[in-house]
């Protein structure tokens, strides 16, 4: 993934007595292959791998799922901590593998580490780095896939017009490469580059490019010997984005080099609209449900049904998790994402790796927990067995109206509704709430008891538990529609007296008088949630960025209507004049 943003103390364990028994018995087990145990002062020491791979390339990328990506770390520029995350130790992956992986993806970016001239020598140290990391995670039973990452932009991408030069040094790569890790046992694999991309290029001379590029990839490592004459080799699309002309040109790839120990790998971060929350992609809806359902049929039956496994080299969000800023993808939502995903991965028989780009979103490499453990969760179910849903994950009861009845659908995924818990408490069917095919309706009664003395926010949290998988939960909000107030800033700073009364911003849509779309992202009026505007909940304000109001045109107002999870609608104005904004609450009649 080409995302570099931002966000220790060194453990190390040493083999001593345990890990002597532990050779022992892998060699009575006789486990084929070999791997490195730590020793202490971090050199490395021979030792029987942990893991057996299967012969059939299908059955070993199988064996793989699921699996994690160590992002933001070797593939940070230009080093390893540059990024945020704590220099790796083998605590991490004796943490990776107790949480239920059973492979790792070690993304490296080798340009800073690399002479930018032939023979383009790449650094000892950074090379016995990379092998130390990597066999920390064989020494733990994990299968590693190991690749070239950021190189892709920053030199591959020029490949157009400076063939030669671009050829030769991932030539020189891979060389390399392959030479270190020869001897390591085949649960090691190679990723020839990631997100590859071609400056300026054609859609034919990116297809010859990039099978070039696989192809001699393909060439170098299997010349190279030893366990790499069988290693299993990860090939991917331009870009590794699954659309189906570009997996067509990877197919056609693969079935020229007649190799039966090939894997094709792509990424998937959900419909972008969704992803970033852009363009009115508030929810998990049918448009976003519809492109991950046709991404992973595109992949089965390009592939799988070949015999030719998928390795989903990265999955996710490309917003969400951010600890540092405000939810852009409402959590329930992103909930039903990654739910979907892990089904759909099952069916069509792919392979799994979810990129974590470190603390601030999904594992604190500084504690060794998740900084969201319940997200991790459902992340985890979504592994064995589906989960049962609903159509959002709260219901809005206005203070200021009679308190009524307030439904939601259940989305069952194939499991049976089995009531609504509070607590430990079972609420009541057809007293606190009923059930009428998918309708889930919570009583006007139950809703009284619930919402108690009515504060703005969450009152209650329900449980929708169904037969199995996880439980849907379910908060009972209180709110008003929110109140904005006028305000004055300049262009570089201004925001909104909002009181958000219980109540979350959902999006901005912006707009001038002829109808034409105001701000950056001129296609769509629905503005890109934390890059044009971002709710500002503790301070009680909408900040509008620098880069929305610089895009605006000068002297002329634009009709700003800011979105809410309730569904109620608030209208501002907002007009830039030099550098002065001035802005404007609008009172509906």
């Amino acid at each position: 993934m080409k995302d570099i943003r931002q966000p220790a103390h060194h453990r190390s364990r040493g083999p001593g007595r345990l890990a002597g028994l532990l050779m022992a018995l892998l060699v009575i087990l006789g486990l084929s292959g070999s791997t490195a145990l730590a020793a202490p002062g971090g050199t490395a020491q021979q030792a029987r791998a942990t893991v057996s791979v299967p012969a059939r390339a299908m059955d070993a990328v199988a064996a793989m799922q699921p699996s994690w990506n160590l992002g933001n770390t070797l593939d940070a520029i230009p080093d390893e901590t540059s990024w945020g995350n704590p220099k790796v130790t083998k605590d991490l992956f004796d943490t990776i593998r107790a949480q239920g992986y059973r492979s790792v993806r070690i993304p490296v970016t080798w340009t800073d580490h690399q002479s930018a001239t032939a023979p383009y020598t790449i650094d000892a140290t950074f090379m016995s780095r990379v092998k130390q990391i990597v066999d920390w995670a064989l020494a733990d039973g994990l299968y590693v896939v190991l690749n070239v990452h950021h190189d892709s932009w920053q030199w591959i991408s020029k490949m157009p017009t400076d063939h030669d030069n671009v050829l030769a040094r991932f030539n020189a790569s891979w060389t390399q490469i392959s030479s270190t890790f020869r001897d390591e046992p085949r649960a090691l694999l190679f990723e020839s580059v990631n997100e590859p991309q071609f400056d300026n290029a054609t859609d034919a001379q990116t297809t010859q490019l990039m099978n070039e590029l696989n192809t001699s990839f393909h060439k170098i490592v299997r010349s190279s010997g030893s366990g790499n004459t069988s290693r299993l080799l990860v090939l991917p699309t331009q870009g590794c984005t699954p659309s189906q002309p570009l997996m067509d040109d990877l197919s056609a790839t693969i079935a020229a080099l007649h190799d039966s120990n090939l894997v094709a790998t792509v990424h998937y971060y959900s419909w972008y609209p969704f992803s970033v929350n852009i363009a009115g992609g508030t929810l998990y809806d049918d448009n976003a449900q519809k492109d991950l359902n046709e991404a992973f049929t595109r992949m089965h039956d390009t592939f799988v049904a070949k015999n030719i496994p998928v390795y989903l080299g990265e999955y996710g969000l490309l917003g969400w998790p951010d600890h540092n800023h405000p939810d852009r993808v409402e959590r329930g939502e992103a909930l039903k994402y990654f739910e979907h995903l892990g089904y759909q991965a099952r069916v069509a028989g792919v392979t799994t790796a979810l990129w974590d780009p470190g603390t601030w979103a999904y594992l604190n490499r500084e504690t060794l927990k998740w900084t969201d453990p319940a997200l991790f969760a459902w992340i985890k179910s979504s592994w064995t067995t589906r989960s049962g849903t609903a159509s959002f994950d709260k219901v809005f009861v206005a203070k200021s109206s009679p308190i009524t009845a307030q439904s939601l659908t259940l989305n069952r995924n194939g499991t049976k509704f089995q009531g609504l818990w509070h607590g430990d408490t079972k609420l009541v069917e057809g007293q606190d709430y009923t059930v009428l095919d998918d309708r889930l309706t919570l009583t006007a009664q139950a809703l009284t008891r619930l919402t108690g003395e009515r504060d703005y926010g969450v009152n209650a949290t329900l449980q929708a538990r169904f037969s199995r998988g996880l439980p849907w939960q379910i908060d009972v909000v209180t709110y008003d529609t929110p109140v904005l107030s006028d305000a004055t800033g300049t262009a570089g700073s201004f925001t909104v007296p909002t009181k958000y009364q219980g109540d979350d911003l959902a999006t901005m849509e912006a707009t001038y008088a002829d109808g034409s779309n105001a701000g950056p992202t001129n296609w769509t009026p629905y503005q890109e949630f934390n890059t044009a505007f971002s709710p500002d909940y503790p301070n009680g304000t909408i900040i509008l960025t620098p880069e929305f109001l610089k895009a605006l045109r000068d002297g002329e107002p634009a009709t700003l209507i800011f979105h809410f999870h309730s569904g109620a609608k608030v209208k501002y104005t907002v007009t830039k004049s030099g550098d002065s904004v001035t802005g404007t609450a609008v009172t509906e009649s």
